[in-house]
């Protein structure tokens, strides 16, 4: 999610001018197989056309009398090896568990086995919007979208929507993502799974939060919370950082940093460094909103690395926007214009007034973390 300049046309919150005497990668793409089809029979009307986290969906627990029929069935290669892919994508071994679902795609063209297919082909697209090689194009959208009209099992028609949404909201399209989501959320409340509901509602909540709808995005998060254990968890982890990043805009600065100390916390437990520069950044702009602007500044710091690293393109740009205002805070002014100017050539090539504005006026007022 990647902040909105004075360019974007909307800012999330009224811009302060500073007064005079305030202080002055790309992974290759792979091919994937797709099931030849006929046209579904009886399609309703269609649906029309904003971490943080995709996580593995298993399908919802059957009752005890399919579950004895399932265990004497012994599940075809094409199955066995989804199934392989899914514990992979759980442990967040995201480059094996793509191989997986492409393997899992070929098999089920061979046996001609279309649900499995349906289902591999949407957790592919899943992990391949996590790693940022997901082929954003009309095909791939457009299978997804066939997936949530014709599938017969309302898990798989739930994961093509949730997927749906997410690649909108990498795609800074807000308003068809949450359209999605809410699908999604539709199709897991007949599940009655509560993991499912929660991931659903925290997904919701992340596109509130990029239209800079503070209040019901909270409601979101909470609800997700609700659902979920209280044990800690990589996604509760990331909850906490959107909820966290919330209460600090809200001027509820106590409350904030405790969610966001146990988000970083969380993310640390489980050796997640792929995800640990958003909570960072969260806690970089909360010691800022604060004038903490030393803590700011390690967490600023600490952000931009780890984004630089893992290829995470929007908090990098996020955290040349803070490092460049803390530093014009502490009066810094040439480390100010460096971040400032990097910026500028890197992600506003056609502004060269960029560097200009943002030291005259509150940073903070132009962007959102989280949109």
């Amino acid at each position: 999610m990647s902040s909105s300049c004075a360019t974007s046309g909307r800012c999330p919150r009224t811009i302060r001018r500073r007064s005079a005497s305030s202080s002055a990668s790309n992974a290759p793409a792979r091919s994937k197989a797709r099931m030849p089809r006929a046209a579904p029979a009886g399609a309703g009307a269609r649906a029309r056309d904003r971490h943080r986290p995709v996580t593995s969906l298993r399908p919802p627990t059957p009752p005890k009398s399919r579950r004895r029929a399932d265990a004497m069935k012994k599940p075809t290669p094409a199955e066995a090896v989804l199934e392989r892919g899914l514990a992979q994508f759980s442990e967040q071994r995201l480059d094996a568990a793509l191989a997986s679902f492409d393997r899992a795609m070929e098999l089920a063209i061979e046996i001609g086995d279309s649900p499995t297919w349906d289902r591999a082909f949407c957790n592919r697209c899943a992990v391949a919007t996590e790693l940022g090689i997901a082929e954003r194009d009309d095909t791939t959208r457009n299978e997804l979208r066939q997936i949530v009209l014709r599938s017969a099992r309302a898990e798989t028609s739930f994961l093509a929507a949730y997927v749906l949404a997410r690649i909108y909201e990498v795609e800074k399209n807000y308003e068809r993502a949450l359209f999605y989501a809410r699908i999604a959320r539709e199709r897991c409340g007949r599940l009655r799974r509560r993991d499912w509901i929660a991931s659903s509602r925290n997904q919701i909540g992340n596109l509130l939060l990029a239209e800079s709808s503070f209040e019901d995005a909270c409601a979101e998060y909470e609800g997700a919370l609700r659902l979920m254990p209280a044990d800690p968890s990589l996604a509760r982890a990331q909850i906490l950082d959107n909820l966290g990043y919330c209460r600090i805009v809200q001027g509820r600065h106590q409350e904030g940093f405790r969610l966001l100390f146990q988000s970083v916390r969380g993310v640390r437990r489980f050796g997640s460094e792929r995800y640990l520069a958003r909570p960072l950044l969260s806690l970089c702009y909360a010691h800022l909103d604060v004038g903490r602007l030393r803590d700011a500044l390690r967490h600023g710091r600490a952000a931009l690395e780890l984004a630089m690293r893992f290829g995470d393109h929007d908090s990098v740009k996020n955290a040349h926007y803070l490092l460049g205002e803390i530093y014009n805070q502490m009066g810094d002014e040439n480390n100010a214009r460096g971040y400032f100017l990097r910026l500028q050539q890197r992600y506003y090539p056609e502004a060269p007034n960029v560097p200009e504005l943002l030291m005259a006026v509150d940073v903070r007022t132009l962007i959102n973390l989280k949109a």
